[in-house]
């Protein structure tokens, strides 16, 4: 095998016996080279340890094949998830990533961070922090001086902007049905922290289907946690204090649910003879729990996915220059997973 790093597209070209054009395509994945074609010039770039230039690329295609991605608490599952599927799927389409953590949810200082990545000719930017009280009241001012495809997850619709979200108000309506139909009649629910908006679409989702089952909801059927699994404990603990004959509980996720199970054990209450209970996330430790937990999975890695697949989408039309390409609202359907909790 020839191992000099210097060959040209001119000397794939000659040694494959093709235009410097044809093999220009076969870089670009065109779909006008034949497959025969296409194979023989891949092998000759092989032999040649042909490397294309990505500057050169990316000036002749007037793209960078770099994506911007902002997120916050990569400690976090949910949005580690996420990224997950945004990078395998960059990855997929020939795209690298530059990402930027947020110190904090709240961030509204975006002003320098957009301008860092517009700097790095980033060809779009996915915003993948979770939307928190008003940290998107800048949208409408900031977002028409970024010349830039973006694309949100995790947030309410607005005009003008596109989104990727999963479904959490389904999602809850789906766990809250279940608990319904195996005729649990006290649903409880303890919350995320309501001032992120996934939390208020769960906790709606579950007021919806008590509400059209004729149970009138009131405060002492649900407690507020933060996510973490000693919040869901104090919440379990306030529940058993201020609705006694609760039969089910939905948890906000999988960690808080954690602590459910450690107190219900402490105080004796059978989970899930005396309390069912499903949670959110659909974390991997959830199916060791003790007993194994049902959980709502909100396919966040195909959330990623699907967020650079629009992206992408939009990047493209905006070079050609096409008409539209229309800000969309697209939503992510979660799957109910039954395990021995519920």
């Amino acid at each position: 095998m020839i191992k000099n790093s210097k060959n040209t597209i001119y000397d794939v070209a000659e040694k494959a016996g093709v235009s410097r054009q044809t093999v220009s395509r076969v870089l670009n994945n065109r779909q006008d080279v034949s497959d025969e074609t296409r194979k023989r010039v891949k092998g000759i770039m092989a032999e040649l340890n042909y490397q294309p230039n990505a500057v050169a690329q990316s000036l002749s295609r007037q793209k960078s094949f770099l994506l911007g991605v902002v997120t916050v608490g990569l400690k976090f599952f949910g949005p580690s998830r996420t990224l997950s599927g945004i990078t395998s799927k960059a990855e997929e389409l020939g795209y690298g990533l530059l990402l930027k953590e947020l110190a904090s949810s709240n961030s509204t200082d975006v002003m320098p961070l957009l301008q860092w990545f517009k700097s790095h000719q980033v060809d779009g930017i996915i915003w993948a922090a979770p939307e928190i009280e008003d940290n998107r009241f800048w949208l409408k001012d900031i977002l028409p001086l970024i010349d830039i495809p973006i694309i949100f997850l995790t947030m309410e619709e607005q005009n003008n902007v596109s989104i990727v979200t999963t479904d959490n108000y389904n999602g809850a309506k789906a766990a809250t049905e279940y608990f319904i139909q195996h005729g649990r009649k006290n649903i409880a629910h303890i919350t995320g922290p309501l001032d992120w908006w996934e939390s208020r679409q769960r906790k709606i989702g579950w007021e919806t289907v008590l509400s059209e089952t004729g149970v009138q909801v009131t405060d002492r059927m649900w407690s507020e946690g933060n996510w973490s699994s000693k919040s869901g404990k104090t919440a379990f603990l306030d529940l058993m204090n201020k609705y006694p004959e609760m039969d089910a509980i939905l948890v906000g996720n999988d960690q808080m649910a954690l602590g459910i199970f450690q107190s219900a054990l402490e105080i004796g209450k059978k989970i899930p003879q005396e309390i069912s209970v499903i949670g959110f996330d659909d974390i991997p430790e959830s199916e060791f729990f003790t007993p194994s937990l049902s959980t709502v999975n909100p396919n966040q890695e195909e959330l990623g996915k699907v967020a650079v697949t629009e992206l992408i989408t939009q990047i493209e039309q905006k070079l050609e220059e096409k008409i539209g390409n229309e800000p969309k609202y697209i939503m992510i359907q979660p799957e109910l997973i039954i395990r021995k909790s519920s």
